[in-house]
């Protein structure tokens, strides 16, 4: 079955390549297919001039899923009730600098994804590169995740459980090429499993501090990797992961020095506020993603 939905302030590559999520895969027409929540849906656009407001908006077919389904699980997924029109416009009044970002990936959304798959995910992440981190979650997916329905010809998979990785040996995981983080995933896993997730799953009740100082008690969880899955999964969006790429951003656009991390956080809290996670975003997608050429000419 297929969906279309009105949206604004919504691109596909904008939303699946800014390093949130792993699951997402392009497709040779521009769409992306992914396995999220236990489901597999394809999202394609549909680009429309609005005459009336002489403003651009799109349709989002999505495939795979019904109306129910859209409302239980992807309305809140895909965040489609925040004005991010708001966002961008409250960002760039606190800070001049920010425009060409926010020019640059105008159709990122934060999404809302599970907090199980989002740190085991970030876990993985270290020191790894993008393309590498989606082999090994598939990996890990395909080896001990549930069989999900076949979907255009190909085999799914479901996230593995908190239990089916909780009893399992680092050599298991290691076999699969995920290295030192086999240790991180099964000690992590392990912890997770002692009372079924419940601490996992309430700690986007809790105040940002509470939640980040139990992630970083984790095995394998530094501050990069907790902060990203506060942002990615528990809606705190004042939250500012640095890495490389947000760390050269920060130099290029602001000076401050790549190694000063803690000047970096300061200076998003006292600029981006309560949208460093939206601000985090648009920074880290225009370093990693937009032309290196049109770059240079805005030096």
């Amino acid at each position: 079955m297929k969906l279309i939905k009105e949206v604004r302030d919504f691109n596909l590559k904008h939303i699946f390549e800014c390093g949130q999520c792993f699951r997402w895969e392009e497709e040779p027409d521009g769409s992306y297919t992914g396995t999220a929540l236990g489901r597999t849906i394809n999202l394609n656009m549909e680009k429309r001039q609005d005459a009336d407001a002489g403003t651009e908006n799109a349709r989002l077919i999505i495939d795979g899923t019904d109306e129910n389904e859209f409302e239980d699980l992807w309305r809140s997924y895909f965040d489609f009730d925040r004005d991010y029109g708001e966002i961008k416009r409250t960002l760039s009044m606190r800070d001049s600098v920010i425009g060409s970002a926010i020019a640059a990936g105008s159709g990122i959304r934060l999404l809302n994804q599970d907090n199980w798959e989002t740190l085991i995910s970030f876990i993985i992440s270290q020191n790894s590169n993008i393309p590498r981190i989606k082999k090994c979650i598939e990996k890990l997916s395909e080896n001990f995740g549930e069989e999900l329905p076949t979907y255009r010809g190909k085999k799914r998979y479901a996230f593995p459980s908190i239990e089916a990785l909780s009893e399992l040996s680092p050599q298991a995981l290691s076999e699969i090429g995920l290295g030192y983080r086999a240790r991180y995933i099964t000690e992590t896993a392990k912890t997770i499993a002692r009372d079924g997730g419940k601490m996992l799953y309430s700690l986007g009740e809790l105040p940002v501090r509470e939640a980040y100082e139990y992630l970083v008690s984790l095995c394998g969880v530094g501050p990069k990797v907790a902060n990203c899955i506060l942002l990615f999964s528990m809606q705190k969006y004042e939250s500012f992961p640095i890495d490389v790429w947000v760390k050269r951003v920060m130099n290029r656009l602001y000076h401050i020095d790549e190694n000063d991390s803690a000047k970096m956080e300061s200076f998003a809290v006292e600029t981006f506020g309560e949208y460093g996670g939206f601000a985090q975003q648009y920074l880290f997608y225009y370093m990693r993603e937009f032309p290196k050429e049109q770059r240079k000419q805005e030096d």
